[in-house]
């Protein structure tokens, strides 16, 4: 199971963010993610601004998402 799939149990793939740095509005599947650090760091597709940082500590599974201004999960 991946560290997303443990995190949400939503589409996260197809749900729409707002990255908080450029306005950019997109599915979350196309930004860009770096998971070769001990966690996981997810960047805009235009201005490379952190959005969501992912990390797991024994017993933890920590989700930083100060970069996103606005999620959007349609039901």
């Amino acid at each position: 199971m991946s560290r997303t799939t443990r995190v949400s149990v939503l589409p996260v793939t197809v749900a729409r963010t707002r990255c908080g740095g450029c306005g950019t509005t997109a599915p979350l599947g196309v930004y860009h993610v770096y998971a070769d650090a001990p966690g996981m760091v997810v960047r805009c597709p235009t201005c490379e601004a952190m959005v969501m940082r992912i990390a797991q500590t024994p017993g933890h599974t920590w989700l930083d998402m100060s970069g996103v201004a606005a999620l959007d999960v349609s039901t």
